[in-house]
């Protein structure tokens, strides 16, 4: 099951493979707030903002939820404009998911 909705067909490599990732994190909260706010900036995103959401993205699921959530402090280096557009942005958790075609 995935909550893709965005075509990957006009992205460019890079974008796909994000996106691909933002969807396919291992758990299914990370999965809808990295995922749908990769469908919603993705293609907008400048080359420093790819790379410092890939660095945000090599961390640990549970770590990332933990910041996002609140609950934990965010460490000093992701305490940065990208890291909060991704923490202030509201997945729709009700949106309804669809399989693959």
């Amino acid at each position: 099951m995935t909550g893709v909705t965005l075509t990957s067909a006009g992205l460019d490599p890079r974008r796909r493979r994000i996106l691909f990732r933002c969807w396919h994190r291992g758990i299914r909260e990370m999965d809808l707030v990295f995922g749908q706010f990769a469908e919603a900036e993705i293609a907008t995103l400048s080359e420093a903002e790819l790379d410092e959401f890939e660095t945000i993205m090599a961390e640990e699921d549970n770590d990332l939820v933990r910041w996002i959530m609140g609950t934990w402090p965010v460490p000093e280096r992701f305490q940065t404009p990208m890291f909060a557009r991704l923490a202030a942005y509201t997945p729709d958790f009700d949106k309804p998911l669809r399989t693959p075609e």
